[in-house]
């Protein structure tokens, strides 16, 4: 079995507003701050734009420059719960 690296996309399709990109450039922004921009930048990623892979690019594009920023951080936290889907509930995880 064979798997295809998914093309990456370019910065301006991962980070549309440049939301993420500009949060580094903010002096003394916090860890609350970073998850708010987090967030934002989420909710307005492209129709078809995989979350994990754009998390991903950023983190080598644009975080490498800045390893403890509360940016880097974020979007690494972001990634790890991605990678680890659990249920919420359902009529699955009931006692029965």
């Amino acid at each position: 079995m064979t798997t295809e690296a998914t093309p990456q996309l370019p910065l301006a399709q991962l980070d549309p507003k440049g939301l993420i990109r500009e949060s580094f450039c903010i002096d003394g922004i916090q860890s609350g701050e970073c998850r708010s921009i987090f967030l934002d930048w989420a909710l307005s990623l492209p129709d078809g734009v995989d979350s994990r892979q754009a998390m991903s690019t950023l983190l080598e594009q644009v975080a490498t420059d800045h390893p403890d920023h509360p940016m880097t951080a974020v979007l690494q936290e972001g990634l790890e719960s991605a990678a680890k889907p659990r249920r919420r509930g359902g009529w699955r995880s009931r006692a029965r």
